[in-house]
């Protein structure tokens, strides 16, 4: 009972600023706004069918999936390296190491976003060096498309890909790997057979985590992005200019049952070691 009481204050905040909300916005997402349909009208689903039925809200979801799973890609090649160094690193260079991972994140991701803006702008840093070194005759085109969205987003989110990691790694005996090697085993096949089979509860962690934070991003996409840079979060957010809340409490919706689909596909495809 004493237990039960301590959760208390933990439902109450829940209930308060995540049930409540979200039940808020699925009501309204089953109405039609002012605009289209006069007060009082029945709930309906066209909000939904508006979604699945116009191509250009199915490009806008299939271009928000499509950017997350190459940030999550990047991060996920770019970070294991780093999370297998860091997780094998002596414990006065670890806490160094972690130091240096996790920097990033104390600064605003505006500012982060501004700072690719200065190095990726028609005359940022990489072009004028690329000019100056005679490699190309005009600037290249590394801003305002996904390219540019898609290296700012891996960089916000790759400390995130290498904690995940790390903290799996580091709870795989450096002892198997000794045997393997023992054994005649080399290193790819140590991390072939070992390492990788063993650090995939973390695998799919990261995966999770960084494609749910990619395909909810915001800042770095409307900075960096371009008219064809259009996503889910950003459409809301037109929607919501627009005064039309109701089509936009459905995209949110929709945004959200993806997450969901996501953390069901990692915790059927990612089992925990020792799990049935």
């Amino acid at each position: 009972m004493t237990g039960f009481l301590c959760l208390i204050p933990l439902l109450v905040l829940l209930l308060a600023f995540f049930v409540l909300p979200f039940g808020v916005m699925l009501y309204q997402s089953f109405f039609l706004s002012l605009l289209q349909a006069p007060a009082g009208s029945p709930p309906t689903l066209a909000n939904y069918a508006k979604v699945f039925g116009d191509f250009f809200y199915l490009r806008v979801l299939l271009q928000t999936l499509a950017l997350g799973v190459a940030v999550t890609a990047l991060t996920l090649v770019l970070g294991y390296p780093v999370a297998y160094f860091l997780a094998r690193a002596a414990a006065r260079s670890r806490r160094l190491l972690i130091l240096l991972v996790i920097a990033p994140l104390v600064v605003s991701i505006v500012i982060r976003s501004y700072g690719w803006m200065v190095l990726l702008g028609r005359a940022g840093t990489v072009n004028t060096v690329l000019q100056t070194l005679g490699l190309i005759d005009k600037p290249l085109p590394l801003m305002y498309n996904w390219f540019g969205v898609v290296i700012a987003l891996t960089q916000v989110l790759l400390p995130f890909m290498i904690l995940t990691l790390a903290s799996v790694i580091e709870g795989i005996p450096e002892s198997l790997e000794d045997t393997a090697a023992v054994l005649g085993a080399g290193w790819w096949q140590r991390f072939r057979h070992v390492v990788l089979p063993l650090s995939m509860e973390g695998v799919g962690a990261g995966i999770t985590l960084v494609l749910m934070l990619t395909i909810g991003s915001f800042v770095s996409v409307l900075l960096l992005g371009g008219s064809d840079t259009l996503i889910l979060p950003l459409l809301i957010y037109q929607q919501v200019i627009l005064l039309n809340n109701n089509f936009a409490a459905a995209l949110g919706m929709l945004l959200l049952a993806i997450s969901v689909i996501l953390l069901y596909v990692q915790a059927r495809a990612f089992r925990v070691r020792g799990a049935a």
